[in-house]
């Protein structure tokens, strides 16, 4: 450890670390630093990777990947204990001073449920009147109770939510859930089914032992790493009524096939529901399509009443980075019901993430995918880049157009 004068300043220097954090929340990570590794998985608790060429990865600290980290646990001063453990020049003031700012938001409102009464409350009743001042917020609120906590509008537990994670205040939900119709659900061990041990760690850190802290979240696996057994181990811990939603038919036929070689639920217990099929059964899979249908732009979803008409404890979103925007306002709507997300990332085109943080839940279980490669557990990656002209007639469009415009432009290209 060095030290070298800037500004007049003695500052603390390690270059042989991997890491560079920059003052606009960017940080850069060398990969051929023998530090990468130990840098990159600390780095995924509470970082968004945004670039990964060849020899710099490009990490961005937000607000939300701050909100996830501080839902998992994580505080500010372990956060920045370990910025200053992989970082090579001291860490910039103003990166510590959000730092401990967001990680200090989340939690200080929490919604509570007393009797029938949905109630919003915090420790600081000077925020409490900054969040009842808020018009987006002050339209889902009915006034306050005798302890001067708000009182929110029955059925706007998600709107509420929505609302307050847009003026940068996630609520930690603590209101419970509706059980539902129980269901004895069983996972087929005693026939060689091997639950592995990420699998099961991911299924309890969702299921948080049934506290009202538990029951709702996304866990965040590589393709190829069992989301759907990590599902199915989630349905045997709820042991209740489940509705699952997935990208599609093919999608509906693997969960219907897992479901029946992997469990104890016999197949008139598995019904779907499809644009050929509208079965209601205990467990019922349906597709994003069919949900998002409707017959004309000005006319209602017409299989949205799928959401409540089943008695379920438990809503499973497949693929939750693709959830429609349309099945926002429905899930806004059932927040008193478990909801698991099940993907890859947590990147949406569309940056709705912060939807899907407030309103399915906080990310609850991630494993890198370069972990489970190395252990074995999923196919060791070959990435190759192939450049694909443009016709010169498609470059000056190209040239001029958006960052999205861009993407289908490349994507549409005819060569």
């Amino acid at each position: 450890m060095g030290d070298s004068a800037v500004s007049g300043k003695a500052v603390a220097l390690n270059l042989t670390n991997p890491l560079i954090v920059q003052s606009d929340r960017s940080m850069l990570l060398e990969v051929d630093n023998p530090r990468y590794e130990e840098a990159r998985d600390h780095l995924a608790r509470f970082a968004e990777l945004a670039k990964s060429p060849e020899h710099i990865h490009t990490y961005r600290i937000s607000a939300l990947s701050l909100w996830n980290a501080a839902a998992a646990g994580h505080g500010a001063d372990e956060i920045l204990e370990w910025l200053r453990e992989f970082s090579k020049y001291p860490i910039p003031e103003n990166v510590a001073i959000d730092v401990r700012d967001y990680i200090g938001k989340y939690g200080k409102l929490k919604l509570l449920k007393e009797g029938e009464q949905l109630l919003l409350d915090s420790t600081d009743p000077l925020l409490l009147e900054e969040v009842a001042r808020s018009p987006s917020v002050a339209r889902h609120l009915e006034g306050r109770d005798a302890a001067g906590r708000l009182r929110v509008a029955a059925g706007a537990r998600g709107r509420v939510k929505q609302a307050l994670i847009k003026i940068h205040y996630p609520v930690e939900d603590l209101a419970g859930y509706l059980e539902g119709a129980r269901l004895a659900i069983g996972l087929r061990t005693e026939d060689g089914l091997q639950i592995r041990r990420y699998q099961e760690a991911a299924a309890r850190a969702f299921w948080a032992g049934g506290r009202d802290e538990g029951g709702s979240g996304v866990v965040v696996l590589p393709c190829g790493a069992g989301k759907t057994i990590v599902g199915m181990a989630v349905m045997a811990l709820v042991g209740t009524h489940t509705l699952v939603l997935t990208t599609g038919r093919t999608a509906v036929a693997q969960w219907r096939r897992e479901l029946l070689e992997k469990t104890t639920l016999a197949a008139d217990q598995i019904g779907e529901y499809t644009a050929d099929l509208k079965e209601l059964k205990p467990v019922t899979l349906t597709t994003y399509q069919i949900l998002t249908y409707r017959k004309s732009a000005v006319e209602e979803f017409l299989h949205f009443g799928l959401f409540v008409r089943g008695d379920w404890g438990l809503v499973i979103y497949d693929e939750v980075h693709l959830l429609p925007a349309p099945v926002f306002r429905a899930t806004a709507d059932i927040q008193a019901r478990r909801r698991l997300g099940l993907t890859a990332t947590l990147v949406r085109e569309d940056g709705r993430e912060d939807d899907v943080f407030s309103l399915v839940g906080p990310k609850k279980y991630d494993m890198p995918w370069r972990e489970l490669e190395a252990q074995g557990w999923i196919a060791t990656a070959h990435c190759t880049e192939v450049r694909v002209a443009l016709e010169p007639a498609l470059k000056a469009q190209y040239a001029l157009a958006s960052a999205r415009a861009k993407f289908r432009l490349a994507s549409e290209n005819p060569q």
